[in-house]
């Protein structure tokens, strides 16, 4: 007489046991599914931020993750283009373009320290929020984390990117093109603030690359590198 497989003894048990949707989850977590409870969902999507973040923040902080980006890479500021065209115009192109070199070296320092300030705003993301996020557009997390972080991100970056930009002398740069500028006669004054504009770019920046790593993890299933991804997103496969 043959054995009964050990499985279907294990399936005969939970069916007399269990109620038809305690067998259902019970049989879809013996086989490696089931659909993912509310709190691994809220842990699910944490952890895929997390691990966006860490790979667009990587990105952006290599040599050249700006500069050579150019879906992120900061330009002159545009308010002030016509700055840059005047000095071009008298020989000064050269200046610029270091400028614009120096620019986005600061925003690649300043994503070295984006990584702890991103996870921490992470954690404002509640469980209730989740499912929505989850069945949303696919970049419904980085949409939400933008949306409701961005504030708290500015103000704690700014002086970060400020840091970044004095230490790669970006500001001096642009302190001494602009005092150029302003020598020439008859043109209007220009003095942006240059370290709002390169926080808002700096930030844009890193938020494009987060999305692009969530697209990756809702479109590719070799993306979802652990157990708990897998399971999550395969709600939305």
């Amino acid at each position: 007489m043959k054995k009964i497989p050990s499985i279907l003894i294990l399936v005969v048990f939970i069916n007399l046991s269990c109620t038809q949707q305690q067998f259902s989850q019970s049989l879809g977590d013996l086989l490696g599914g089931g659909e993912p409870t509310t709190e691994e969902v809220g842990s699910g999507l944490k952890e895929a931020l997390i691990q966006g973040i860490t790979k667009g923040s990587d990105k952006a902080s290599a040599l050249d993750g700006y500069f050579k980006n150019p879906k992120i890479k900061i330009p002159f500021p545009p308010e002030t283009q016509k700055v840059a065209n005047t000095l071009r115009d008298i020989g000064l192109g050269a200046q610029v373009d270091e400028f614009v070199m120096t620019l986005n070296r600061g925003a690649e320092e300043a994503a070295k320290e984006a990584k702890p300030v991103f996870v921490s705003a992470i954690k404002s993301m509640t469980i209730e929020d989740a499912w929505n996020i989850l069945r949303g557009d696919n970049d419904a997390a980085t949409q939400y984390l933008k949306r409701t972080t961005s504030t708290q991100l500015r103000e704690k970056f700014q002086p970060i990117v400020h840091s970044a930009l004095e230490k790669v002398s970006a500001t001096k740069h642009y302190s001494d093109l602009v005092s150029r500028y302003n020598k020439i006669p008859f043109v209007k004054k220009a003095d942006p603030d240059l370290d709002s504009y390169a926080t808002e770019k700096a930030i844009d920046g890193l938020f494009v690359l987060i999305a692009e790593e969530e697209l990756k993890i809702r479109k590719d299933p070799v993306a979802r590198t652990t157990a708990l991804l897998k399971k999550v997103f395969s709600q939305i496969d």
